[in-house]
């Protein structure tokens, strides 16, 4: 991601100019999650025209001089060290590019399905989470003389939390198996519905403990501390990999309507 584009990886901006025996990469990388921790950017540059044909991959020394980082201070996710990295005439040796020169399109993409898979799987053990607390929460807590779970209102809630959660889980089992056994391309759109449907199903948990929590859960302390959280990184799976509303549009354009 850059700062002028995300879903559109295409556009992307920084350039590695051809120098001989080196690249001189210039430009911004924004969102890039750990790049505090980094030894090496995997960075993808423009080295041709415009569009994905023009796209290279080079691997990058993060101590390289000329590379500085910029931590964001974000909504969730604080331990992410999440950065805007910052290239101006970086030299990169011949030898680190990854691949083909303006071939770097293709495998960035390819990317894509275990990205949405990994972000996917860690939205349903939040959902899950969401769940664990609000259950907890209600077991203990009493209202009007009864424990709060009695109520049907709250059972229905948890139940719907659950349905959606293990859909989203056995969904992702679906498409694991067929990664597993050498399914790439085909399953693209189904792994962007995937992607879509478990942080919307976070979405949905967090928002729902939060309500059967109460007041609790708008505290950074207590018992509804860990809701809390998990409320504020909820964007932080429903954006990145692709947006909902991209990654819906794509699935359909996979499926050829």
């Amino acid at each position: 991601s850059e700062p002028f584009a995300g879903s559109d990886v295409a556009a992307l901006r920084t350039t590695a100019e051809d120098k001989g025996d080196h690249y001189l990469v210039n430009g911004q990388k924004k969102w890039i999650t750990w790049a505090v921790h980094a030894d090496f950017f995997t960075v993808a540059c423009r080295t041709g025209g415009a569009g994905g044909k023009g796209v290279s991959m080079l691997l990058v020394d993060a101590d390289s001089p000329g590379i500085s980082l910029r931590r964001l201070k974000l909504q969730g996710n604080w331990l992410g060290g999440t950065c805007i990295v910052t290239f101006e005439d970086v030299k990169v040796p011949k030898n680190h590019i990854i691949g083909k020169v303006n071939e770097g399109f293709k495998p960035l993409m390819q990317n894509l399905n275990h990205e949405r898979m990994v972000i996917a799987m860690q939205a349903i053990r939040q959902s899950r989470l969401c769940i664990q607390n609000a259950v907890e929460f209600a077991r203990s807590r009493k209202t009007f003389g009864k424990p709060l779970i009695s109520n049907q209102v709250i059972r229905h809630k948890i139940a719907e939390m659950a349905r959606l959660t293990e859909s989203c889980f056995s969904f992702a089992e679906t498409l694991a198996f067929q990664l597993e056994n050498g399914v790439k391309n085909e399953i693209a759109g189904s792994m962007a519905l995937l992607k879509v449907m478990s942080s919307k199903t976070f979405e949905l948990c967090a928002r729902e403990a939060s309500q059967i929590i109460g007041g609790s859960s708008y505290t950074r302390e207590g018992k509804g501390q860990e809701v809390e959280r998990l409320y504020r990184e909820v964007r932080s799976y429903a954006i990145p990999g692709g947006s909902e509303e991209i990654l819906m549009d794509f699935a359909m354009k996979a499926s050829k309507l």
